[in-house]
């Protein structure tokens, strides 16, 4: 399969009151061709931060220390703001998590949708409308022609995030990159956005780059998954290596906090402490602190990644051969069970 983008080495800092905060920490990965990537993690781990960096979109106080960012081989790192707006929303696309904060209260929603395809392409305002309405028809919504000219605040939730998915596919991009896009609605229009997504992407062969930390989600719509702690990538694999077979206690932790069907009442798994400080990140791992398996090298030196397969690697010293052999707990290992059974149907 052919990469449409390469992360390498990427170090991002952040300028503050406080001090400098080191959000991405040596974040490398690839994005093939027609794959959905997922990067999970908890808040904080670092991963809108590394996908806005991929559209050009850093806050005025970061700054990219160091790594490439290639699309089609070209470094985005280098390039000036007017050259990236001629990709932002062309080539790479970016769908939000609030549809009302991304949409303009002001402008009707035909018009919305058509924007970005006028300033991309030569075509006129009317033919722009007309594929519009198409995209629109192709999203959901309902009797979308006569709604061309109503206003964001006179559709429900649902069709608002229909309608931020129709912006950023309207000039069919290579990538699109999805940060949450389905937290702020309900379990059941989740489950049609996430199809919606998954039928598009086999339409139109576009790459994705789907953040979330809900694992139910991934399990729906991931071919990877990446999974980031303290501005790092500390394991990544397909999505059937990370749910059956994870290699790094913090994925471990993850997975065990996951609800599932028979755990109404039942007390969910937490893991223990809180992320690290990354003004001051920790030597060594940085799960140290919470890792109950931890060790005494995970205090004092960062781990390498330690492949598990060709398409499967993790950074934790306990896959290091003098490693002890260690499982995760029954309670986790019984939670991961019920998880797959569900979201699996095994």
């Amino acid at each position: 399969m052919n990469k449409i983008i390469e992360v390498k080495n990427l170090e991002i800092s952040f300028d503050t009151f406080a001090g400098k905060v080191q959000a991405i920490r040596n974040v490398s990965f690839d994005l093939y061709q027609g794959e959905t990537l997922a990067i999970v993690g908890e808040s904080g781990s670092g991963k809108s931060v590394t996908t806005r960096s991929i559209m050009g979109l850093l806050a005025s106080n970061a700054n990219i220390e160091n790594g490439e960012i290639l699309f089609n081989g070209s470094d985005i790192v280098k390039k000036s703001e007017k050259e990236m707006q001629k990709i932002r929303g062309k080539d790479i696309s970016m769908i939000f998590q609030d549809p009302m904060t991304s949409l303009d209260p002001t402008m009707p929603i035909g018009r919305q949708v058509a924007e970005s395809l006028v300033k991309h392409t030569k075509i006129s305002k009317k033919e722009a409308l007309k594929q519009a309405l198409e995209l629109l028809n192709l999203v959901g919504i309902p009797n979308a022609e006569k709604r061309l000219k109503n206003y964001p605040h006179q559709f429900s939730g649902g069709q608002r995030q229909r309608i931020v998915i129709a912006i950023a596919l309207i000039c069919y991009p290579q990538v699109l990159i999805a940060d949450e896009p389905t937290t702020a609605l309900d379990v059941t229009i989740q489950a049609q956005i996430i199809e919606l997504l998954k039928d598009i992407q086999q339409k139109m062969n576009s790459s994705i780059i789907f953040i979330t930390h809900d694992l139910g989600v991934v399990a729906n719509v991931a071919d990877r998954v990446a999974v980031m702690y303290g501005g790092k990538i500390v394991e990544i694999g397909t999505a059937r290596e990370i749910f059956y077979n994870p290699q790094h206690p913090y994925t471990w932790g993850l997975l065990g906090s996951m609800p599932t069907l028979e755990s109404t009442g039942k007390r969910l798994y937490a893991i223990p402490g809180s992320p690290p400080d990354l003004l001051k990140p920790p030597t060594g791992d940085a799960f140290y602190p919470r890792n109950e398996y931890a060790m005494k090298i995970d205090t004092e030196k960062e781990p390498p990644f330690f492949d598990v397969s060709p398409t499967h690697k993790a950074a934790t010293w306990l896959l290091a051969p003098q490693a002890p052999k260690v499982i995760p707990p029954e309670e986790i290992q019984i939670r991961w069970k019920k998880f797959k059974e569900n979201a699996f149907g095994e």
